[in-house]
């Protein structure tokens, strides 16, 4: 893709998407109060090396600091971004900060 991937939020599935060649790419989302907890997200093998892991992270991110949420990234590869880039370390819920190394 050379392109940023149109992301799609499918709020009746609670999950956001990006849909190439009939596969479906997607990060799982549950929101609670003040937080959102993304729990699982895919990326089939037609989608892998384009970006589109994490242009899903970044775009539920970029949806978590738009509503004043807090993240709690219970999904290996969303704390696993969040760890390597520091610029969304405050994004992250006070229960999550020890777990993904974040000093307080």
């Amino acid at each position: 893709m050379t392109d940023a991937p149109e992301i799609i939020d499918n709020r009746a599935a609670n999950r956001f998407e990006v849909h190439l060649g009939g596969e479906t790419a997607f990060a799982e989302y549950r929101l609670e109060e003040g937080a959102i907890v993304f729990p699982h997200t895919v990326v089939p093998p037609a989608f892998e090396g384009k970006g589109v892991g994490g242009a899903l992270v970044k775009h539920g991110l970029a949806y978590a600091r738009e509503r004043h949420l807090k993240v709690k990234p219970t999904c290996s590869f969303f704390a696993g971004y969040i760890s390597k880039h520091p610029e969304y370390h405050d994004l992250v819920h006070p229960d999550f900060r020890s777990k993904l190394g974040i000093e307080n």
